[in-house]
C-alpha cells in the first residue's frame, strides 16, 4: 500500500511517502478500509516532533493520522452489520490513517450518511469527538447551565459550541478581539473577547469552562466559574487552576463514539454544523501539508487526499 511513514522524531521533513508499505492485516473484529481521505490534526505534528511522546509514544516506523473515510475492502469473520463496499468513516485511536489502507475495529466505524461529501467527511471524526466529549463528559453540562468555550473558532471549539447548544446550555464563545464579529456566526448566546480585560470584567459567572486553548488567556476566566463548577480541557491545563480549590479540573482525551460522529456528520451535511476546510493536499504532499498546518492560524481543517 501507499503510506507516509516516520522513522524518528523531528521536523515535518522526516515524513516519508512510500509506495511499498506492507498491507495491514485485520483481526477478526476489524475491517479494512480503502482510504479516500484523512485529515491533519495538531496531535499529528506533536506526535511527529516528539512533543507528545509521553502520552502518545511511537514505535518506528510509525504512520500518523486519526481520521479516515473510505470504502470497506475486507471484514473480519466476527464483524456484523458491515459489508464489503460500504462507505464508512471513523476516528482511529491507534493512528495510522496516512495510508491507502487502514485496519480498524468495526465497532469504531459508522456508515457515511447519504449526501455527505465523501472527502470532506475526513475532517470530522477527531475534532468533533474531542469537542463533544469536552462538554458532555468533561463539563458534564446539563440543559440550562452556562459554559464558555475558549478558542471557539478552532475546529474543536466549533464542535464544543455545537454540542453545548445541542444540549441546551447557555453558551459563550471565547475568542480574540479580532474574531468577535466572525464568532457571532457560531450561534452562541454570547461572544467574549478573551484578550479584552474590560470585557472579562463585565462577564458574569458560568458553570463551566470548556478549554481548547490552554494558554494564559484562559487563566483570568477561572475566577468566573461558580463554586463547584468545572474547568474541562483537552490541552495543557491553564496555569493556576490549583489556586481555585472550588473548581474541578477535568482533562479530556477523545475516544471512539461512532454514534456521535454520525450525528455530527449529518449536521455537517445539513448545514447545521460548519467546519471550514482551507486546503487539500495529496497524500504524497504530507510534508508540505504538515508544515502549513503547524504554522497555525490556518482557519480550518487540512485534508490529505488518498484515492
Amino acid at each position: 500500500m501507499n503510506a507516509v511513514r516516520l522513522y524518528e522524531y523531528g521536523p515535518a521533513k522526516n515524513l516519508h511517502y512510500e509506495t511499498d508499505v506492507p498491507d495491514p492485516q485485520i483481526a477478526d473484529d476489524q475491517v479494512l478500509i480503502a482510504t479516500a481521505a484523512t485529515s491533519i490534526n495538531p496531535i499529528d505534528w506533536k506526535m511527529r516532533s516528539g512533543a507528545a511522546q509521553e502520552r502518545y509514544p511511537l514505535t518506528f516506523p510509525a504512520i500518523l493520522g486519526r481520521d479516515v473515510i473510505g470504502i470497506v475492502r475486507a471484514i473480519g469473520k466476527d464483524v456484523q452489520g458491515v459489508s464489503v463496499g460500504d462507505r464508512v468513516m471513523a476516528f482511529s485511536p491507534e493512528s495510522a490513517t496516512y495510508a491507502s489502507l487502514v485496519a480498524i475495529k468495526a465497532v469504531d466505524i459508522t456508515h457515511t450518511p447519504e449526501g455527505l461529501d465523501p472527502v470532506e467527511a475526513a475532517a470530522l471524526p477527531l475534532v468533533v469527538l474531542t469537542g463533544d466529549q469536552l462538554v458532555r463528559e468533561g463539563c458534564a453540562l446539563q440543559p440550562g447551565q452556562s459554559v464558555i468555550v475558549t478558542g471557539a473558532l478552532g475546529s474543536v471549539g466549533r464542535a464544543a459550541v455545537h454540542s453545548a447548544l445541542t444540549l441546551g446550555a447557555n453558551v459563550i464563545a471565547g475568542v480574540r478581539s479580532s474574531q468577535v464579529e466572525e464568532a457571532k456566526e457560531l450561534g452562541a448566546h454570547g461572544v467574549l473577547a478573551m484578550d479584552d480585560e474590560e470585557a472579562r470584567k463585565c462577564m458574569g459567572t458560568v458553570d463551566a469552562i470548556a478549554d481548547t486553548t490552554g494558554d494564559k488567556a484562559t487563566t483570568p476566566l477561572l475566577t468566573h466559574i461558580c463554586e463547584g463548577g468545572v474547568c474541562a480541557t483537552v490541552v495543557t491545563p491553564p496555569p493556576d487552576v490549583s489556586l481555585h480549590p472550588g473548581v474541578r479540573l477535568a482533562r479530556v482525551k477523545a475516544h471512539p463514539d461512532p454514534k456521535r460522529v454520525l450525528a455530527f456528520a449529518q449536521d455537517y451535511r445539513d448545514g447545521k454544523f460548519k467546519l471550514p476546510i482551507v486546503r487539500r493536499y495529496a497524500l504524497h504532499e504530507a510534508v508540505e501539508a504538515q508544515t502549513f498546518a503547524e504554522k497555525g492560524g490556518t482557519g480550518g481543517k487540512i485534508l490529505l487526499l488518498v484515492l
